[in-house]
């Protein structure tokens, strides 16, 4: 006979529920940033193969941007959406402090050196590359601030969460 005859189970009595509505945001900006990034080296690829670059060593910084890119799928989808809790800071240290910096410091750089606009070369690749620049840079920073939205925080914390749609 079975333990439970005199309650009825619902399904969250077996399954953990949805996240909420600013985890399931933050997941897919997340997954936006990376993707980004993965736009922002096959880029760079193909610029690096346009001016002759060693085939070797774009190799090995192909190899290592796949498993980075990888693992951080992975921590996204396996650890960050069910709310465990170090995925969170994991991808908010990595994303939001050394991703963002390094994303930044190109620009910077070449605004402390030069900062004229007028000899920039306007071409595709060049507004692409910008383009992707923009949306990655904006994903990693709201997905940051979702990702510590009080429903977040609930969530990340085990303790019930408001429905939300």
């Amino acid at each position: 006979m079975n333990s439970t005859r005199h309650r009825d189970l619902t399904i969250h009595d077996v399954a953990r529920p949805q996240p909420p509505l600013a985890v399931r945001g933050a997941t897919t900006l997340w997954f936006t940033a990376v993707g980004a990034g993965v736009a922002e080296s096959v880029l760079g690829v193909a610029g690096a193969i346009a001016d002759g670059s060693s085939v070797l060593g774009l190799l090995v910084q192909i190899a290592f941007r796949a498993i980075v890119y990888g693992g951080l799928f992975v921590v996204i989808d396996r650890y960050f959406r069910p709310g465990v809790r170090w995925s969170r800071w994991l991808l908010t240290g990595l994303l939001g402090t050394v991703g963002i910096a390094s994303l930044a410091v190109g620009p910077v750089g070449w605004f402390i050196r030069d900062g004229d606009f007028g000899a920039l070369d306007w071409s595709a690749s060049f507004i692409a590359f910008g383009a992707i620049r923009c949306v990655h840079v904006t994903a990693v920073i709201t997905a940051i601030a979702l990702s510590f939205h009080t429903d977040a925080n609930r969530w990340f914390s085990g303790r019930p969460v408001r429905r939300t749609r």
